[in-house]
């Protein structure tokens, strides 16, 4: 097993409460996470606390070191935090190269590396798969791509509703990225299995949700109308 930073234990013993207790987390298929060399963890975003629940059902294996929208380090302090837990910052939607040779080489070194392909919470919309997560597998021979499908994270902040939260890792079934596939192709099969397992869910509290379904209803009636 890798080890881990001591910011990251610190933040997963602080969060474990929240998501495993409160959140009623289930784990499903851990095992097909490798306990080292490198991997590319691959989820859904449907809400911000994403990124802290896999970390939790991934603590007893491994620490994933996310690829997260640089934003988060405007504020000085959570970005020394998340530097101490080896997150990467990325320009969003920018073809950040920076970005992307530092998870190469992280991923090359033999950590493992989390990446949302859709680049932002779904706020219940499907959206394009973009292709850094194909472009990782394919640049680092050796990568095991490892799918995460996350449900009922959205949950979280409905309180006092109590959230049921699973998270399951399991392997592509189409297969390791081949040499010859393209990233985007790579890339929107895996989302693509990930969506059929975990369907996009509108985050926020109630209201903030039933805004969304008007929003898409009268969109959807728009069309209709056309």
């Amino acid at each position: 097993m890798t080890r881990m930073t001591r910011t990251y234990r610190a933040v997963m013993a602080v969060a474990t409460p929240i998501v495993r207790h409160w959140g009623r987390l289930e784990v499903v298929g851990l095992e097909h996470l490798p306990t080292d060399g490198p991997v590319l963890a691959v989820g859904n975003h449907d809400s911000y606390w994403d990124p802290v629940v896999v970390g939790v059902a991934a603590r007893r294996q491994r620490q994933i070191q996310a690829l997260a929208k640089s934003s988060m380090w405007k504020n000085p302090l959570l970005g020394k935090v998340l530097d101490g837990m080896g997150q990467i910052p990325i320009e969003r939607g920018k073809g950040d190269a920076h970005a992307m040779d530092t998870a190469i080489a992280e991923l090359g070194g033999g950590t493992c590396i989390g990446i949302f392909p859709e680049g932002t919470i779904s706020r219940g919309q499907r959206l394009r798969a973009r292709s850094g997560a194909g472009r990782l597998a394919l640049a680092v021979p050796g990568t095991t791509i490892v799918s995460v499908a996350v449900t009922g994270s959205v949950d979280i902040v409905r309180f006092p509703k109590r959230p049921r939260i699973r998270v399951e890792f399991f392997l592509p079934g189409g297969g390791q990225a081949q040499p010859g596939e393209s990233a985007s192709a790579v890339t929107v099969r895996v989302v693509e299995e990930i969506r059929e397992r975990a369907p996009i869910t509108i985050p926020g509290r109630r209201r903030t949700a039933a805004k969304y379904r008007a929003r898409q209803l009268a969109v959807a009636e728009g069309a209709t109308a056309e």
